[in-house]
């Protein structure tokens, strides 16, 4: 098993920024890939971001490209996701996952979830 756990969520101007942390404890491995998703009420999960452990291989959504950045530390355990230029758009229920499939937007190719920061974005 994996624990994951999200912190740096907030309350944020419509034009700033935030920076979310995930640390990962238990059964971490270096063939997991790590990714960020959001959802916001009454939508479905969305994904936001992910990065290969090991190989540092980025992948993201289209509605926070140039915006957000991943990026993680393998000493902590933790991975990052710097957010920038954010709007009320960005308001949502923030999530951080581990799976071991690359490439992948899907929620469903995530096994382990954190229990979610909320970002709110005021306009």
């Amino acid at each position: 098993q994996m624990q994951l756990a999200e912190s740096g969520g907030g309350l944020v101007q419509a034009g700033g920024s935030l920076r979310l942390s995930c640390v990962a404890s238990g059964r971490t491995q270096s063939s997991y890939v790590m990714g960020w998703f959001r959802q916001a009420p009454g939508k479905e999960r969305e994904f936001v971001s992910s990065i290969g452990w090991i190989s540092g291989i980025t992948l993201y959504g289209n509605s926070v490209k140039g915006r957000f950045s991943i990026f993680n530390d393998k000493a902590k355990n933790t991975v990052f996701l710097q957010m920038n230029s954010l709007n009320p758009e960005d308001t949502a229920v923030y999530y951080c996952a581990a799976g071991l499939t690359a490439y992948t937007t899907s929620p469903s190719a995530y096994t382990y979830w954190g229990q979610g920061t909320q970002v709110t974005v005021s306009s």
